[in-house]
């Protein structure tokens, strides 16, 4: 499959990169790709229909799984399109609009999936350290209106930075290091003034991710010193246990980021592979394994979920 040549770009088109040097296995890598893709939508829907249909499930810390799958979901969706567009063969480059809207889903779907995390665990929090003011704490009302703060947070303070990207002139190569569109490629591109998006950008991941990541750590060493204080051994594991679930999610959504943060920062040098394949562990692997880690270490789902399998509803 050709690369195409700069020269037939105009300057709202941009070249989409699957994996450099392996064009000819396309129709290969294809194959464990469209796999991964219907592993997370056929997951996460059956995680979703799963607490949805088992009453035991319409609890707080469910509904928090139902937002998180939901989340994964769209992510997936966000993308693709153009990732299996390329393996495929049905596109190479894409429109200055279409790449706006695709980086605009895949930032602000980043955010909402830490905020879920962050909401998970302060359900976690409230669940080993105020056991008995739990259900008073986490009404139904409040899930909600936590489930809207969310969407306005992850939605609402990413346009200004996203909306500046239609305006900026790309004078430079429209290669784009990935099979989608992310805000810092487009910013790598640009030849204008980018003061703006640059101190907006480091102050959304600083406001959302780095945030999130420091209350999430603040709970858990609160959650780890109620723990401690727990006279029972077999108490102390039983309450760490109901948390093993939510800390996978969080290290399988945060080390991807980091590790592609370090290769977009410190990897100039690094093979145009090594930033796509980065690229797709941070959009494909949380919603890949959340489901897998909830289904395999949530005994509620577990359990449900043989149920749906061996002996039907």
């Amino acid at each position: 499959m050709p690369t195409p040549s700069i020269t037939n770009f105009t300057s709202s088109r941009f070249a989409l990169t699957g994996f450099p040097g392996l064009e000819i296995y396309y129709p290969w890598i294809s194959i464990p790709f469209s796999v991964i893709y219907m592993t997370v939508f056929l997951g996460n829907c059956i995680v979703l229909h799963v607490i949805r249909t088992e009453p035991s499930l319409h609890q707080p810390m469910f509904y928090f799984l139902a937002m998180l799958a939901l989340t994964d979901m769209c992510m997936g969706l966000s993308t693709v399109h153009t990732v299996l567009g390329i393996l495929w063969g049905f596109i190479q480059e894409i429109s200055l609009d279409a790449c706006i809207a695709q980086s605009y889903f895949i930032h602000g779907l980043s955010f909402m999936e830490s905020s879920v995390l962050l909401a998970m665990s302060f359900d976690r929090y409230i669940a080993i350290c105020n056991p008995l003011r739990y259900s008073s704490i986490l009404t139904n009302d409040k899930i909600m209106k936590i489930g809207v703060a969310i969407l306005c947070r992850s939605s609402m303070l990413i346009p200004p930075v996203i909306i500046r990207l239609k305006f900026l002139n790309y004078c430079r190569p429209h290669f784009l290091s990935h099979s989608f569109c992310l805000h810092q490629d487009l910013i790598r591109m640009a030849c204008g003034d980018i003061h703006f998006n640059s101190i907006y950008g480091l102050a959304l991941v600083i406001s959302n991710l780095l945030l999130d990541s420091v209350l999430i750590l603040m709970s858990y060493i609160l959650i780890l010193h109620t723990v401690l204080s727990i006279a029972s051994e077999e108490e102390r594991l039983k309450s760490l246990q109901t948390c093993v679930s939510h800390i996978s999610a969080v290290l399988v959504f945060y080390i991807p980021i980091i590790g592609l943060t370090m290769v977009h920062r410190f990897g100039k040098h690094l093979s145009p592979l090594v930033h796509v394949l980065m690229g797709n562990i941070y959009i494909l692997f949380p919603p890949l394994m959340n489901p897998i880690i909830y289904s395999i270490k949530t005994q509620q789902i577990r359990a449900r979920m043989q149920r749906l399998f061996l002996r039907g509803p």
